[in-house]
């Protein structure tokens, strides 16, 4: 089985950008047509129950939980940016590290937006959510939320699993040391020779 490469460093930073790019235009864009066509706070069924319409405008986190401290979230929306940007140019060189912090990093710019640009005013800014799947959650959301949450989700996997930023698994040094040592020890004359041209 041939192992990737991991990638360099700008390729990794390239991939998070564009990926950041694309989720924050499509959140905005949406949001942007939910504001001029659906009606304040008014139920609008697209498939039944399944899926609905709901616009309204979400100064606290999910739930509406934290109204009356909108700028907190504001900054912690910041930190995460932030955070996000300083792992792509230094640390990350995994593929799916890249795909899953890009993704991430559009969402929380999608929300970030909202809340230095929208009323009532810069880092209170209220977010446009419309979203709602009674069924799945009782939360109304916007396509931003769809990939922090999801994103989030795909990163404790990562971590779970023990995936490196630069694409290796912890663990696989201690197992491709032992495998050596192993071999080693069936096949000393190999062994000995490898020593003697060291």
């Amino acid at each position: 089985m041939t192992v990737r490469p991991p990638l360099r460093q700008a390729a990794a930073g390239s991939i998070i950008a564009i990926l950041a790019a694309i989720v924050l235009a499509a959140d905005q864009f949406t949001k942007y047509l939910a504001l001029k066509n659906l009606p304040y706070q008014e139920s609008v069924h697209i498939l039944g129950d399944f899926l609905i319409f709901y616009l309204t405008k979400n100064p606290g986190a999910a739930f509406s939980l934290g109204e009356e401290v909108t700028w907190v979230f504001t900054i912690a929306l910041a930190g995460v940016a932030i955070a996000i940007v300083w792992l792509a140019a230094t640390r990350v060189k995994s593929r799916l590290w890249a795909v899953g912090l890009g993704l991430l990093l559009g969402g929380v710019l999608g929300n970030l937006t909202d809340r230095l640009v929208r009323e009532p005013g810069f880092g209170v800014g209220h977010v446009i959510d419309f979203i709602n799947t009674p069924w799945m959650m009782p939360a109304i959301y916007n396509v931003a939320d769809m990939f922090i949450v999801t994103m989030m989700i795909g990163i404790a996997i990562m971590v779970l699993v023990g995936l490196r930023f630069d694409g290796t698994r912890e663990g696989a040094t201690a197992k491709n040391e032992s495998a050596e040592e192993r071999e080693a020890d069936e096949n000393p004359d190999a062994a000995a020779s490898v020593s003697s041209v060291d």
